[in-house]
């Protein structure tokens, strides 16, 4: 990760992820941010909050990012989960040191 720049709201998205720490990753969020992943769109906070746990915590995700251009980050994210670990590709749209938008999908 060293040779790739990230801004702001993304370094603090994979270091509050790969830290395990929940509340640090949901202060990333806008309050108005919408998360697209396994065909759901989370919108609210207790639906954020959740898919927090459920999607990044509870599996102990940790990413390792490969490349980062136009609001893509590709990561290999492996965790407690079958299949890992595994290319995924998250979309971002940031406000200010702010997730406003993040699309998951398999890279």
């Amino acid at each position: 990760m060293s040779d790739i720049t990230l801004p702001k709201a993304v370094e603090a998205f994979v270091a509050t992820t790969n830290a395990h720490d929940a509340e640090a990753l949901f202060a990333v969020f806008a309050d108005t941010a919408v998360v697209h992943d396994d065909g759901n769109a989370y919108t609210t906070e207790e639906e954020i909050r959740s898919w927090i746990q459920v999607h990044q915590i509870g599996p102990k995700i940790v990413l390792t990012p490969t490349s980062f251009n136009d609001g893509r980050l590709v990561a290999s994210v492996n965790g407690e989960f079958d299949g890992g670990p595994m290319n995924f590709a998250f979309d971002f749209t940031t406000e200010g040191d702010l997730v406003t938008d993040l699309a998951i999908g398999l890279a």
